[in-house]
């Protein structure tokens, strides 16, 4: 039986290897190692133009929006936070199309962090832009460049719910946070502050957005459960998974990918 293999979607940035220092797409291992460990096969998606999705998302059996900068504000009708960091359009153009593509056509999504909420503004919610303001404290991004812990309660009734019930630790890294939902949307999670932490759709099978980074924990309930409704994909019904990549591959224009102009 064929592990499922599972997109990953990337940064574009300067760094630093060896004796190189040019733009790179690139990603934190943790988040392919923890979806091998859980059984998936990975490939990193790094930005492309976004009519490249459907061809794209249609070799796929699942999806992951990676974390990282901030989801420009214009995307979601606001002018910028003086805390908000510059935009990243080309990734915001990119994800967007990649999620359409995949709910399209039901595939497992996970959003962590940064993709939780472009999840929510794909879906037309709103994001507030620096969470100190509205909490009054830092308890979510203490430190720079490190995860730190705190609780989340989870909502019962929710798949959140389910996979992780009652309160726990999680680590965790932001300054931003969902404000108002998206449509078709439920909240699956709350920090104590009452920030939402989690989200899902009641309109797809398998689309979770966790504000949390789950790639720190190998063992992770989350994880794991990507890798499961993956594997579904991929198994369950071939059929389907070959009739959809012959469309991509024909040129089809059954799905249609549109995003904002920057």
């Amino acid at each position: 039986m064929p592990k499922p293999l599972i997109g990953l979607t990337t940064y574009l940035a300067d760094a630093r290897w060896g004796e190189w220092e040019l733009p790179a797409a690139l990603l934190p291992a943790a988040y392919v190692s923890c979806l091998q460990a859980a059984g998936g096969r990975v490939v990193l998606l790094p930005p492309d133009a976004p009519e490249a999705a459907v061809d794209v998302v249609a070799r796929l059996d699942a999806i992951v929006l990676t974390g990282g900068e901030d989801v420009d504000p214009q995307l979601y009708g606001a002018q910028p936070h003086p805390c908000t960091g510059p935009p990243v359009r080309e990734r915001d153009r990119w994800e967007r199309a990649v999620l359409a593509a995949g709910l399209a056509h039901d595939l497992p999504v996970l959003g962590v962090c940064r993709g939780m909420q472009l999840m929510n503004v794909h879906a037309g919610g709103t994001l507030i832009q620096h969470l100190p303001d509205e909490v009054g404290h830092h308890g979510h991004n203490p430190h720079g460049g490190h995860f730190a812990p705190h609780a989340v309660t989870t909502v019962p009734g929710t798949r959140i719910g389910a996979l992780l019930p009652g309160t726990g630790q999680v680590a965790t890294h932001h300054h931003q946070a969902v404000e108002s939902l998206g449509a078709g949307l439920v909240v699956g999670a709350r920090a104590a502050d009452g920030t939402i932490e989690a989200i899902e759709s009641n309109r797809h099978r398998f689309v979770v957005g966790v504000q949390w980074h789950p790639e720190m924990a190998f063992d992770s309930a989350v994880v794991h459960a990507l890798v499961a409704a993956a594997g579904t994909t991929a198994n369950a019904a071939p059929d389907r998974t070959a009739e959809r990549r012959a469309r991509a591959r024909s040129g089809s224009r059954d799905v249609v990918v549109s995003t904002p102009a920057p």
